[in-house]
């Protein structure tokens, strides 16, 4: 899907080469976000086969990724949400979120849950700036008190 000129949308699958070059980019930042704490979020973010991944290209250059998977029979779980530092402030994320939203609903589902750090600020404002409202930690996350649950009706 092309959004502008510059600016491109694609959805993949979790195994695409660019995605997971911007998912080690992303278990960076989160690494130095959390630091020695990531360990008990990186087991949640590992992934079997999702065939709904989106990367977003800048100039033909991969800067961006999300994807989501089954969280229930209503929902779906958006993870490995990123984008690179050279393309913030560009509203890439947003794109990447809308991509995700609108492929949930093709698909019959009605909310979307995620989890994020309260320390990742830009993250949080993002999702409250997409409607997403503060809910209860769920599943793994129940424990860790770094973490901040979120869900929209789609």
């Amino acid at each position: 899907m092309s959004l502008s000129p510059d600016i491109r949308l694609k959805r993949t699958n979790n195994t695409d080469t660019d995605f997971l070059s911007l998912v080690s980019l992303l278990d960076k930042f989160l690494q130095g976000l959390n630091g020695e704490a990531q360990g008990d979020y990186a087991s949640h973010n590992k992934l079997d086969y999702l065939d709904t991944a989106i990367v977003v290209y800048l100039n033909d250059e991969p800067v961006g990724c999300g994807c989501f998977k089954q969280y229930n029979d209503n929902s779906v779980e958006v993870k490995r949400m990123f984008v690179s530092p050279i393309a913030r402030g560009k509203g890439i994320a947003s794109k990447i979120l809308t991509g995700l939203e609108l492929w949930a609903t093709e698909r019959g589902f009605k909310y979307t849950v995620l989890e994020t750090l309260k320390t990742n600020t830009e993250a949080v404002n993002l999702y409250k700036k997409q409607n997403y409202k503060v809910i209860d930690n769920y599943g793994p996350y129940i424990t860790l008190t770094n973490s901040v649950c979120m869900r929209k009706e789609l």
